[in-house]
């Protein structure tokens, strides 16, 4: 996973970073609310973990940007030294999905991150996965379209999938690259782009089947859902708002 740490204590940040990588996670820390905020917009993460005394806003301040901004509902975690009932209270009621005092227990907090993770994604497990028209056969590696099997290669089985169990998720060219090949931000990200405008011709992702492969400026994609019309279903939130 990759998992963004709000965290202006550096050695408590190190201490996380490395319990994280050591479970095969990936972990970026920031310091400030601000720094954190302009990367989890711009970036595509799987669970967020927040403090909440930080040095330029509070936590629940970073929490509630998260909710407005982000279009989808990222897990998040609070992992900090408060721990009276009130302020677990509050920062549940303003969206986090769990609440850890400090110190964590190594295990326990691994624990708590990976069940929150099932959680945001219950298809994850699941053998056969419908999308509108489409069926997917996780076991198989085979995808119908309307009863109709699809030709499609190994990569592009593994980008179809990843992008239907993050439907309506901005998507970066890099988090595509790390998860579907396997590879670093290193690699020239035009080999998502040519994927990706091939996969809309084999898939026939296009509005009259449900569904339409967004290209988010500078940033990514989008697989949105589409009703009869042709009309976005997913997104609450515009592109805008993101920047």
């Amino acid at each position: 996973m990759r998992i963004a740490l709000l965290e202006d204590q550096l050695e408590q940040a190190r201490n996380i970073e490395h319990l994280l990588r050591e479970s095969d996670h990936h972990c970026d820390s920031f310091q400030t609310g601000q720094s954190f905020l302009s990367a989890v917009t711009h970036r595509s993460y799987d669970l967020l973990i927040l403090d909440w005394q930080i040095p330029d806003m509070t936590g629940i301040d970073v929490l509630k940007h998260v909710r407005a901004q982000l279009n989808w509902p990222i897990p998040v975690v609070f992992l900090t030294q408060r721990d009276s009932e009130q302020d677990i209270v509050q920062a549940l009621d303003g969206g986090a999905d769990d609440y850890l005092a400090k110190p964590a227990r190594p295990a326990e907090l691994l624990a708590r991150i990976h069940a929150l993770v099932r959680r945001s994604n219950p298809e994850v497990d699941r053998q056969t996965l419908e999308y509108g028209a489409f069926k997917i056969d996780t076991k198989a590696r085979m995808i119908h379209l309307r009863g109709e099997l699809l030709t499609l290669t190994d990569k592009d089985f593994d980008l179809t999938l990843f992008l239907f169990q993050n439907k309506g998720r901005l998507l970066t060219r890099e988090m595509l690259l790390e998860r579907v090949w396997g590879v670093t931000r290193d690699i020239n990200t035009r080999t998502v782009d040519t994927h990706m405008s091939r996969l809309r011709r084999r898939l026939g992702i296009k509005p009259e089947n449900g569904f339409r492969i967004k290209t988010i400026y500078q940033r990514g994609y989008r697989l949105e859902a589409m009703d009869e019309l042709g009309t976005e279903m997913d997104s609450a939130v515009s592109d805008e708002s993101l920047g």
